[in-house]
């Protein structure tokens, strides 16, 4: 994949610009190219959303290319660009250090939301913002659908709540969890590299949550983005597991004994923010609309095992 561009030149040269294909909007199938600015692109979610828009006039902007936590250049970037879409994939997503770092914490996720919504605004840009299951507090039993209160735990939590909130009605807010992937760091990587170091591996049993996989993520936000949608949405792979499973499951798809994992509690491994319990979402939005839910996580954690091994 070529390096993300930069969003702060002109020149076409910059753009990855591939041929027009076609493009499905729900049932009605549209051959226009879609101008699409995806910040964040050197994320895991970010990369894969560049691909997923193969097809399309796409600007892939990481951190180096555009800072979102700086409004100058956001609102240079998004009125030069004058992109269709923009899909913020950018976040500060590292969960502990936002409990010591709060201030960043919400320049990254909250403030930053603010600046791509006003730039947006201003050349009539639709914009996708992605949120996290760690909105909720974890203590209900039942999945968590849209509608359901949040209650954030953590100072990730609260400041990926505020991103929602300055995102602004006309956005499109898709809230996701667990989410693995090809690129960058992720459980199921983590999973494999402690197989190969360590006989026995110890993960939590009572966090549960939906296992979600980037390159399925990124289609649904490409096909909900294309249709300029608003509000909330939940998107996830199907299946939920904890921790322990999910890592037992990993061993299973790399042709590993999965007796080599063993139970602990949250209590036996502190760490300084808080974990919901209960991270499960309700693609109740995509179940009511009727839009097929994505697969259940054991099929891509299956492909992205075979790519990874």
């Amino acid at each position: 994949m070529a390096p993300p561009a930069d969003p702060r030149r002109g020149a076409r040269a910059d753009r990855r610009l591939v041929p027009r294909q076609p493009l499905v909007v729900g049932a009605v199938e549209e051959r226009r190219l879609v101008k699409v600015l995806v910040t964040g692109a050197g994320g895991q979610v970010g990369r894969e959303l560049v691909t997923a828009f193969d097809g399309h006039d796409v600007v892939a902007a990481d951190r180096a290319a555009l800072d979102v936590s700086d409004r100058d250049q956001v609102l240079g970037a998004i009125t030069s660009l004058a992109p269709d879409l923009v899909i913020n994939a950018a976040a500060w997503t590292a969960v502990d250090a936002c409990e010591s770092d709060p201030d960043r914490a919400y320049r990254d996720n909250a403030l930053a939301v603010r600046y791509v919504a006003d730039a947006c605004r201003r050349v009539g840009a639709h914009l996708t913002h992605i949120s996290t299951d760690y909105v909720f507090s974890g203590d209900q039993d039942a999945p968590y659908t849209e509608w359901d209160p949040t209650g954030p735990r953590s100072v990730y939590g609260r400041s990926k709540l505020a991103g929602e909130v300055e995102a602004g009605p006309d956005a499109l807010v898709v809230r996701t969890a667990w989410v693995c992937g090809e690129h960058g760091p992720n459980m199921v990587k983590t999973i494999l590299r402690l197989a190969a170091e360590h006989d026995t591996l110890r993960f939590v049993d009572d966090q549960r949550g939906h296992p979600t996989f980037a390159d399925d993520l990124a289609e649904m936000i490409r096909r909900l983005a294309v249709e300029r949608r608003t509000g909330i949405t939940h998107v996830t792979n199907q299946g939920a597991v904890s921790w322990f499973e999910l890592a037992q499951e990993v061993m299973r798809a790399a042709g590993q004994d999965p007796d080599r994992v063993q139970p602990i509690s949250t209590a036996e491994m502190p760490r300084p923010a808080p974990r919901p319990a209960n991270s499960v979402l309700d693609n109740a939005v995509l179940r009511l609309e009727g839009i097929e839910l994505l697969d259940d996580f054991r099929v891509p954690l299956a492909r992205l095992v075979a790519r990874l091994t």
